[in-house]
């Protein structure tokens, strides 16, 4: 019995719980039943309104056009009167003429018609031979050979009224967007060109946030370019190596409507070897790209900003990198013995880079592959025909990471809790090597480092002791 009891006032409590929620629902459908009344009134009363200034506007047109005709008609008629009269007048004197010359004829003294005659036969001559002067020229076609009435252009544009609606969204192409290291050109069609009045064209700094309709509705930081009128526009001034969010709105009298997001990345930091940094033992190119181990000690002067150790063959890039995601590549050739990574501004610059807590770097010495910090090193998996080394450097997301560019594969990424503008760095102990900057992110880099993130937020990873070795001595 309880159990049944139990079971019937559970179902109660749900069915109660159903009509409320349909209760709710049939409000909802009520007020949305008189919000459509409201909304029809008033397009119906605008509809109305609009009409009306329609047909105002045809009965001024018809009353101005209609005046026009009957000032034509006036010219017409007065024009057409002073010939009437013209050829009555002419007419009149040619009868006159016509009946004095048959008066002539008739007289029978010979002496009075030579008196007459030679007069008469004079004024019939002279008449004769101007007739074509006294003739007006008659243009029956001249009624109304320049007045016509076309309205067949405004027929199908009346024919064509409709209920105007908001554009369809435009699509941003992505393949057609380009970038550089401070602006970004995006490039957008639409299906109702010719209905859009303009284009509003809306980015921000993407933060990894998924959610594109909460990012829209939330964040603060949003730019807004408005009144575009062509399909493209050319951000300038962006952060480089940074990840950006774009919406393009399309825009008439009727409303708007947004296009899907658009994740574009402006390209890396360009940059080049510092000429001022370079130890004396390094031959740099007039480029500046560059760099090459010269045993020829050369005559430069000492400064601080230049690598001076002993066995310190290094040089660093010519700019400082604060935020932003970039990516950088080195040419190493055939060299065999180098050390590639980022620095502070403050580390020392007598000893090898990574040697100190200011500098993180990847090395090779001959065989053997490996990271460097705080004169902490751990041996790393490469191969040895590595000939393109990848960096990436992402200063927002706090990590170094090192890639065999030429086959896309991940070597190490270090996990730095950067506090500092950093600086590009390059050692080498043989051979040469060149820079190549200004790269964007290569799709194999965006996914190993997406991945990585991914892994650490998944994890929860808090910092730990980092598992490098000590005392290695292969290339000391």
């Amino acid at each position: 019995f309880s159990k049944h009891k139990q079971t019937l006032e559970n179902n109660l409590t749900n069915l109660v719980k159903r009509n409320s929620e349909l209760e709710n629902q049939m409000a909802k459908l009520i007020q949305i039943c008189q919000q459509v009344e409201v909304n029809t009134a008033m397009h119906e009363a605008k509809l109305v309104e609009e009409c009306d200034e329609l047909v105002e506007i045809i009965r001024q047109r018809k009353q101005v056009i209609a005046v026009k005709i009957k000032e034509s008609k006036v010219m017409k008629l007065r024009k057409l009167a002073q010939q009437i009269a013209n050829c009555r007048q002419c007419l009149e004197r040619s009868s006159a003429l016509i009946t004095q010359a048959e008066q002539s004829l008739k007289e029978n003294d010979h002496a009075r018609f030579l008196q007459t005659a030679r007069n008469v036969a004079e004024r019939v001559a002279m008449a004769t031979a101007s007739s074509q002067v006294l003739i007006p020229d008659v243009n029956l076609n001249e009624a109304f050979d320049n007045f016509a009435l076309d309205f067949s252009r405004e027929k199908k544009i009346l024919e064509g009224l409709d209920y105007l609606t908001a554009p369809n969204p435009p699509s941003i192409r992505d393949e057609l967007c380009t970038a550089s290291h401070d602006t970004i050109t995006v490039h957008w069609t639409s299906e109702d060109e010719f209905s859009v009045t303009s284009y509003e064209l809306q980015y921000t700094i993407y933060t990894g946030q998924t959610n594109f309709i909460s990012l829209y509705n939330s964040a603060d930081s949003w730019m807004i370019v408005p009144n575009i009128k062509q399909n493209h526009y050319t951000v300038h001034g962006l952060q480089s190596g940074t990840r950006y969010i774009f919406f393009v709105k399309a825009i008439n009298q009727a409303g708007s409507r947004n296009s899907e997001p658009a994740r574009l990345k402006t390209n890396s930091q360009p940059f080049k070897l510092d000429p001022k940094t370079a130890h004396k033992k390094l031959r740099l190119s007039n480029d500046c790209l560059t760099m090459e181990k010269d045993e020829s000690s050369l005559k430069k002067s000492h400064t601080p900003e230049r690598f001076s150790g002993t066995g310190s063959y290094g040089a660093a890039g010519n700019v400082f990198i604060d935020s932003g995601c970039h990516y950088w590549e080195v040419l190493l050739g055939a060299s065999t013995w180098y050390a590639i990574g980022v620095a502070y501004k403050s580390a020392p610059k007598n000893e090898w880079s990574g040697k100190n807590s200011s500098s993180w770097v990847f090395s090779r010495c001959n065989n053997n592959f490996m990271v460097r910090h705080d004169g902490k090193e751990m041996l790393v998996e490469a191969s040895l025909q590595l000939r393109r080394l990848g960096v990436l450097l992402d200063y927002d997301n706090n990590s170094l990471s090192f890639y065999d560019a030429m086959n896309s594969q991940h070597i190490h990424t270090f996990e730095i809790s950067f506090l500092l503008p950093v600086v590009p760095t390059f050692m080498i102990w043989n051979k040469s090597v060149m820079i190549l900057s200004g790269l964007p992110v290569p799709d194999f880099v965006d996914g190993v480092a997406s991945d990585f993130q991914e892994q650490q937020q998944q994890m929860g990873l808090c910092r730990q002791e980092s598992p490098y070795l000590t005392g290695m001595k292969t290339c000391h």
